[in-house]
């Protein structure tokens, strides 16, 4: 099998790295500055391990790409940007290979099983940082994080299986599960709270405001009869995601605020927030917390995306009134 990684982000970034020291064959898709550094010196992993660094093939677009009958894809990308990623595939050839989601919101599969026929989930739990081009960081220990997948929108197979068995090489423990979407819907609910993180300043308690949220969110998921798995504090995840604690000052936040600090000019929340505004509406039930958090985010971006752009005070009148 050759693992094709679309999208080395902090996350692509990590599990291309990962996968590429564990001797797994691997290719990348990446842009700009982080596709220049990695054909330039490789990709370098920052774990507990050390500093590692990967050398793998790397492209800027799926067309540089022959694909192979053994091939599969580990998407990798921001859900606002699934759509044109998947078009990319197709139109390079890609066809029956296995596509494996790793991305945060329960949007992608659905979507992507419009483009193709062989789609799985998975749910990455994985504190990871894109430090500069070609410079990433993982900040937990032992492991680089944990995944869950399985084909979509159930069951497994074979792709699992050897997928799993090569993130298990490459120290990231993997479930294989026959429900894989659960545990979306449960890191969905944990992702309500990105925006937060952009909105206040660095280190604000956001307790707050996120804890409402995800309240709000479970109460819409079983207004709309979908079940989910907690994959919050759970004991699989502190045996294996300990703080890394000599990194943890260089951890730039969740993604949400990774992505506005890199001035990519787009974030998740339409797909997060957004997702369980969508079925609150759906259903025919109200999720005021969760729109007007997605409203603020608009304003945000409006506003030239800059973080940490309101104090505690001033998002507690703008989300409770």
């Amino acid at each position: 099998m050759r693992i094709i990684v679309h999208g080395v982000g902090a996350i692509g970034g990590v599990v291309a790295a990962a996968l590429s020291l564990s001797g797994q064959e691997v290719i990348g898709i990446a842009r700009g500055g982080m596709l220049d550094a990695i054909r330039a010196k490789g990709l370098l992993l920052d774990s507990e391990r050390g500093h590692e660094v990967a050398r793998f093939p790397c492209v800027g677009h799926p067309n540089e790409i022959e694909f192979r009958e053994d091939d599969a894809v580990l998407l990798c990308v921001k859900g606002q940007d699934t759509a044109g990623a998947l078009a990319d595939l197709r139109a390079a050839g890609l066809t029956r290979q296995p596509v494996f989601c790793c991305q945060n919101g329960v949007a992608n599969e659905p979507l992507a099983l419009r483009f193709f026929p062989n789609v799985h989930a998975v749910t990455v739990m994985m504190p990871a940082s894109y430090l500069e081009p070609g410079e990433v960081a993982i900040h937990c220990q032992p492991s680089f994080g944990i995944f869950d997948l399985g084909r979509y929108p159930s069951g497994h197979d074979e792709a699992d299986l050897a997928m799993a068995a090569a993130l298990e090489r490459a120290n990231i423990p993997t479930l294989v599960r026959d429900d894989a979407m659960a545990p979306k819907y449960g890191k969905l609910l944990l992702n309500l709270g990105n925006i937060t993180g952009a909105l206040l300043p660095h280190g604000a308690d956001c307790k707050p405001f996120d804890d409402p949220l995800r309240e709000e969110g479970k109460a819409v998921l079983t207004a709309a009869g979908i079940g989910w798995t907690d994959v919050g504090d759970t004991e699989r995840r502190r045996i294996h995601m300990k703080d890394r604690e000599e990194a943890a000052q260089g951890r730039s936040g969740n993604s949400t605020v990774q992505s506005l600090a890199r001035g990519t000019g787009s974030v998740e929340t339409d797909y997060l927030n957004g997702e369980i505004v969508a079925l609150a509406r759906t259903c025919g039930v109200e999720a005021p917390l969760n729109e007007r958090i997605q409203a603020l985010s608009v304003e945000l971006m409006a506003q030239g995306g800059q973080p940490e752009s309101l104090t505690e005070e001033q998002l507690q009148e703008k989300l409770f009134g």
